[in-house]
């Protein structure tokens, strides 16, 4: 007997990573397919045993997760790309009639193990097809590797080359050593070289811990004893099971041909005709049209027989679903296909207090249905079944946590929060894993265009979808979308689930080519999750303090009107433009004026912002009412009726897909324009509290983008000042003004700082001055000076505007697009305005993405240590968690730890923690 066992799971990976990007006539991609194909049809022809079968693994999950439960905790998901190629390649297994075999709660590794050593144990041969290290513990006499890539044996030689012992102590080896991609602990500090000189030494790890006690002390010796239990857990993990069952008897692995009828419809179907052609099977389904190859590297299968996705099928024909049993039906057929677009319906644009009214689900274009759960009727129009949304959800469930299954969402945090909530205690994991078409739009094109799904199908689809108003009505006669009759709201939303399955076949792939791939995936991608978190925690306020604060500010706004009616030398609306126009322009013959179309003056912020720039007063009074008006309405008024009744709570809704350099934004309320430095800012902070037991940690990154500017610009007094810790406005100040830091007057160093921030927002010699109190020409000699001092930073501005019209776009050091509309623009003013965009959004993009980078990361760590705090807010570049009295201290020490080992610069980022019972106290 000759059994051929070939590592399914471990191959799609291989074979994804191997061949460029294809996919088959309805957009799904299938590379990995392909390689898996084109392997076995080679296999069958010149490595066929007797026997033969294919192994996958079965999930994520297995028994070594209740010895660990950390065991390959760490694993990203699957590339979106590959998710929906699983399935196809166990169809790819079934068409050429080979047994597929697959266990819950063993891996394939473990089914592998105890076949082949069955087999070997009676006396026969059992080829494993696999490169997968972990395998080479089973090579002996009857047992033997080949790599499937390569084609080449792995035997004994092979392992010592790569692991500097035989076949038979590799697991003692991987216990010492460990092993990152599983999240094997290992011992710390001991790599391959000293795991096995210790292994030939003292035999396993056994012998090594005997031999404890007559070892030297060292390092090496101090890790070993520290670790003990780490290694032999190590071990546990590693090993492989022979005990593992046998989900089929050896007997019915026995090979047959397969059958050329069945093996050559599915090849058509795949579009696979050079596979068929050299298996001289004749490929039965109708060629679609063809595409041109994508560029494949030396010595790959052709792949001109691959095909593009066909998006023209019609934007109609979608099926309502009130039958538990159809619905059931869908969620197979989305399944098998891999993928699925899924959108949600709602009464409400807060998704934790709005009920889901309907869902809809997209398998392919053109294919979508809508399933209504919450629509009301009238006389005219009733209803009729619907599905009860618990039952729904317990049909969805397993669709909605399958790894295997490729979930596509338009703003998936939304949609995510939306059915988890209406799915509460029917789902117990997350909904994963995900992609967002918003996201994957903004990745790559990030102030080009909007992002939502109405101008994305306008662009790349060339459809305009229905749109809300359509469905409802508007003004007076537009009804709640739970009252919108059935068959128009099935148009309506099932159109959304497929434009947003068409929509990721077409932008998903300008990912990799955009060079935005990993961007998306490492960043933007995992930090849904991670703001849906945050945004389902909320925050406490408290609601005295803000009625206290509305008071006041009320107070303080009546006398501000009452000195501004006196300067204007009469009362008016201040609220009023059109009155306020009159007064500047026409009454007090302030230069500047400009009309709008409607004839009335224009008398916006940029307008009394250059009026007060010129020294006029009023207009700078205006401003600050204006401000203090906002705060009032804005959070002391606004944030009382947005605290939510059932946790008493505030959620802020964070926005991911609105600034052109990868900021963060929030909504209702808007905690970005909360000012930082001014005694109102630091009162409405002191409303944001921890809940009783707790306190609010706050971690700010210090000066980044400053920082960011010395390391992209490479400027090397201030990489110096940085590194040496230095005050780095005083250090400008001396640079600048040639004056010594000691003793240095605070005035001084005020200029220095303002001009240190000012500069990275391209600030003028007006606004110089004005924040200065000095005069235009002054602040321009302050201008002139510093870039005399630092030609550098010119030189970098320079280079950035350049690279913005050349390019259109400016990069982050992180390789994040930031576009730049108006870099070519005739108007000075909005060209001028451009200019200083481009030089400022790789600083603030950079930012953006470093933070960013933090947030992704800090979860796991959280969990792992098994911290209890929950992280609250991102604003600007600040990070707010609310943790238990006791674990503050620790908590802010590991958020600084990795917040300042998000990004590796030539400068050290320095990251302020603070401790409080409210945010002000912490911040």
């Amino acid at each position: 007997m000759h059994l051929v066992l070939v590592d399914g799971s471990g191959f799609i990976f291989r074979a994804f990573h191997a061949l460029p990007p294809m996919n088959r006539s309805d957009g799904t991609p299938v590379n990995a397919v392909y390689g898996f194909t084109n392997m076995v049809a080679r296999f069958l022809r010149d490595h066929v045993g007797t026997h033969l079968a294919v192994i996958f693994d079965a999930g994520r999950l297995t028994f070594r997760n209740e010895m660990y439960d950390q065991y390959k905790a760490q694993r990203p998901d699957p590339p979106p790309e590959l998710i929906p190629q699983f399935a196809l390649v166990r169809e790819a297994t079934a068409a050429f009639g080979i047994p597929s075999i697959e266990l819950a709660g063993w891996e394939a590794d473990d089914l592998i193990a105890a076949y082949a050593c069955k087999v070997a144990a009676g006396g026969g041969r059992c080829t494993i097809v696999s490169s997968d290290k972990d395998l080479m513990q089973l090579i002996r006499p009857g047992i033997d590797m080949l790599d499937p890539i390569k084609q080449k044996p792995i035997g004994e030689d092979e392992v010592r080359e790569r692991f500097g012992v035989g076949p038979d102590k590799v697991i003692e080896v991987q216990a010492l050593m460990g092993d990152s991609v599983d999240n094997v602990p290992g011992v710390p500090g001991i790599g391959p070289k000293i795991a096995s000189t210790l292994v030939l030494e003292y035999g396993d790890l056994d012998g090594i811990y005997r031999a404890i006690p007559t070892m030297k002390p060292s390092k090496r010796r101090d890790a070993l004893v520290a670790h003990e239990a780490a290694a032999r857990l190590s071990r546990e993990l590693v090993i492989l099971r022979h005990d593992a069952p046998l989900p089929l008897p050896i007997e019915q692995l026995a090979f047959t041909a397969p059958d050329s009828i069945r093996l050559g419809t599915w090849l058509g179907e795949m579009g696979f005709k050079s596979i068929a052609q050299r298996l001289s099977i004749e490929a039965l389904s109708p060629a679609p049209r063809p595409r041109p190859a994508p560029v494949a590297p030396a010595g790959a299968e052709p792949t001109a027989d691959e095909l593009i996705p066909r998006h023209d099928a019609p934007f109609s024909d979608y099926d309502t679903v009130t039958d538990l049993t159809v619905l059931a039906g869908w969620v197979a057929e989305a399944r098998a296909a891999g993928l699925c677009a899924v959108d949600t319906e709602t009464n409400g644009l807060d998704p934790l207090r709005a009920d889901m009214v309907g869902f809809s689900l997209a398998t392919k274009p053109g294919r979508a249905c809508y399933v209504p759960l919450l629509h009301e009727g009238d006389l005219e129009h009733p209803v009729g079944q619907q599905l009860d949304t618990a039952a729904a959800m317990a049909v969805m469930a397993p669709l909605l946590t399958d790894p295997g299954v490729l979930k596509i969402f338009q703003n998936a945090k939304f949609d995510i929060l939306v059915l988890e909530r209406a799915a509460r205690g029917i789902i117990t994991g997350p909904i994963t894993p995900i992609d967002d078409t918003m996201l994957i739009s903004y990745a790559q094109a990030a102030g080009a265009h909007g992002h939502g799904m109405d101008e994305l199908a306008s662009r790349f689809l060339g459809h305009t979808p229905i749109t809300y108003d359509q469905a409802t009505g508007t003004g007076r006669n537009r009804i709640p979308f739970a009252r919108v009759n059935l068959k128009s709201a099935t148009d309506y939303a099932a159109e959304d689930a497929d434009v947003t399955l068409r929509l990721w076949h077409i932008l998903h792939p300008q990912l990799r080519t955009n060079q935005s791939l990993s961007l998306y995936e490492q960043m933007e991608r995992p930090l849904i999750r991670v703001l849906a978190t945050m945004e389902a925690a909320g925050i406490k306020v408290d609601e005295v303090e803000l009625r206290r604060m509305s008071a006041d500010f009320a107070a303080r706004m009546a006398v501000m009107e009452t000195d501004i009616h006196a300067m204007a030398g009469r009362s008016f609306n201040l609220g009023s433009p059109k009155q306020l126009g009159e007064i500047l322009f026409d009454e007090m013959k302030l230069p500047g004026g400009k009309r709008m179309k409607t004839g009335a003056w224009g008398t916006d912020s940029a307008a009394l912002q250059a009026l007060a720039e010129q020294g006029s007063d009023l207009p700078a009074r205006i401003l600050e009412w204006r401000q203090l008006a906002k705060l009032k309405s804005t959070y002391a008024d606004a944030l009382v009726t947005q605290i939510n009744p059932e946790t008493k709570r505030v959620h802020t809704s964070f926005q991911m897909a609105i600034t052109s350099t990868g900021r963060l934004s929030s909504n209702e309320p808007n905690l970005q324009n909360i000012p930082i430095r001014t005694e109102e800012g630091g009162r409405i902070r002191r409303a944001f509290v921890a809940a009783p037991g707790h306190v609010l940690v706050s971690a700010d990154y210090s000066q980044i983008e400053l920082r960011l500017l010395a390391h992209v610009a490479n400027i090397p007094a201030l990489r110096e000042a940085f590194a040496e810790g230095q005050d780095i406005h005083a250090r400008t100040a001396s640079e600048v003004f040639n004056v010594p830091m000691e003793g240095m007057d605070p005035l001084t160093r005020r200029r220095a700082k303002a001009i240190n921030f000012g500069i990275i927002y391209g600030i003028s010699a007006f606004g110089l001055a004005r924040q200065l109190a000095i005069s235009p020409g002054e602040a321009r000699t302050y201008i002139d000076a510093y870039f005399a001092r630092y030609p550098g930073i010119r030189d970098y501005m320079e280079s950035t505007r350049d690279e913005a019209r050349a390019n259109g776009y400016v990069l982050t050091p992180f390789g994040r697009r930031c576009w730049v509309q108006g870099i070519a623009d005739k108007n000075p003013a909005r060209r001028g305005y451009a200019e200083r965009q481009a030089s400022n959004a790789p600083l603030q993009g950079g930012a953006a993405d470093i933070i960013k980078r933090a947030m992704v990361r800090l979860p796991a760590i959280m969990n792992r240590d098994g911290i209890q705090a929950r992280m609250l807010l991102q604003v600007h570049d600040e990070l707010l968690f609310e943790a238990p009295e006791a674990e503050a201290d620790a908590l802010a020490a590991m958020v600084r730890t990795v917040m300042e080992g998000a990004a590796t610069l030539s400068v050290p980022l320095v990251v302020e923690t603070g401790i409080g019972r409210s945010w002000a106290e912490a911040h």
